[in-house]
């Protein structure tokens, strides 16, 4: 089934059909015009050609892609964004199909997105995940993707970044941005979505699960997730711990004040209550003008972002760098020239 599709940036071994319709994108003229009528019909294979291509770094399907998210942008701009965080083994891929198939029930149309620059191993927990979504990922009004791997958190996050306008455009209500780790990846996803949810679990300091404060302040909302059996007397204690952390925060600048909610997504507890607590968000940010003042802000980021990922992409992969490199490496760990020197080198070969 076609809304089953995964990224075509896995590393070799964990994806052959990824892998193999890759290569079936590299020999095979794209149209454009055909994509793009696809994915406002709402198919979902036009869709996954489409990320496809945007996730690519050959040189020859980039113009091709800015071309497919130019045409689609005016049809963007018309979901709300969620990003979903919290360590691994507190429940993400079992609280986003609780959440999901809600949605679907209220008649929504959900699109699952991972940002996991960490994966050239591992590929990204999600794959493994999307095997847990057994109820949404057959919903054909659900569509999961997996971010491609690699090493640059600026260069998956733009492509999740324009993976959602594509989404978008296809008709999806809500898109979940979903970060696999922690670190990093949390502050590019909270850039890129409307409510900022935070997963924790009772009976684990914030040391133990590795939840940095940064996290936290980030967050329009915590859930304490697993809140059942003998877990529920740990999870109300937890909830009233964070509940009282929250207040020392200052309020943020969309005069939001977060709450702590607790949930089974394994019993289906709590999740409508999640989601009205999403509504009453985008209620109060809409109507005091934060919203549209937060996706304005998010796009500037992004523009500066996106140049910042091109200077870097256009430095190392021009000939004389890629020549040069290797030499001022060697001669750096040789001592023969200091990293700042060889560095003003290579710099000065890009021109």
């Amino acid at each position: 089934m076609e809304h089953q599709d995964q990224s075509s940036k896995i590393p070799s071994g964990t994806n052959q059909n990824a892998i193999d319709r890759f290569k079936k994108l590299q020999q095979k003229e794209v149209s454009i015009p055909d994509i793009f009528k696809g994915i406002i019909s709402q198919n979902t294979t036009s869709l996954s050609k489409g990320i496809t291509l945007v996730e690519s770094t050959q040189e020859k399907h980039s113009k091709k892609a800015q071309e497919l998210i130019e045409k689609c942008l005016p049809h963007a701009n018309n979901s709300i964004r969620i990003g979903i965080t919290g360590v691994p083994g507190v429940g993400k891929s079992t609280f986003i199909e609780a959440i999901g198939n809600l949605l679907i029930e209220k008649g929504k149309k959900v699109a699952v997105l991972a940002v996991d620059p960490s994966s050239t191993i591992s590929g990204g927990s999600i794959l493994g995940d999307k095997t847990r979504m057994e109820s949404l990922v057959r919903s054909p009004k659900a569509f999961i993707r997996p971010s491609p791997s690699g090493n640059s958190l600026g260069g998956v996050a733009q492509k999740t970044r324009e993976s959602i306008i594509l989404c978008e455009a296809a008709g999806y209500d809500v898109i979940i941005i979903e970060t696999v780790g922690v670190g990093q990846s949390e502050t590019a996803v909270h850039g890129m979505v409307d409510f900022f949810l935070l997963l924790k679990l009772a009976g684990a300091g914030d040391e133990l699960q590795g939840i940095k404060r940064g996290i936290i302040e980030m967050a329009d909302a915590i859930v304490i997730n697993k809140a059942d059996g003998d877990n529920l007397k740990p999870a109300r204690e937890a909830k009233n711990q964070f509940r009282k952390a929250l207040h020392l925060y200052p309020l943020a600048e969309s005069s939001w004040s977060p709450e702590v909610l607790m949930c089974s997504a394994l019993k289906n507890t709590g999740i409508e209550e999640v989601w009205e607590l999403i509504l009453r968000y985008l209620e109060v940010s809409s109507n005091n003008g934060y919203f549209e003042k937060n996706r304005i802000q998010q796009n500037k980021f992004w523009l500066l972002q996106t140049i910042e990922e091109q200077l870097k992409n256009s430095f190392y992969n021009h000939p004389t760098i890629k020549k040069a490199l290797s030499d001022q490496i060697e001669a750096v760990q040789q001592h023969k020239i200091t990293p700042f020197a060889a560095a003003r080198h290579l710099l000065s070969l890009n021109k």
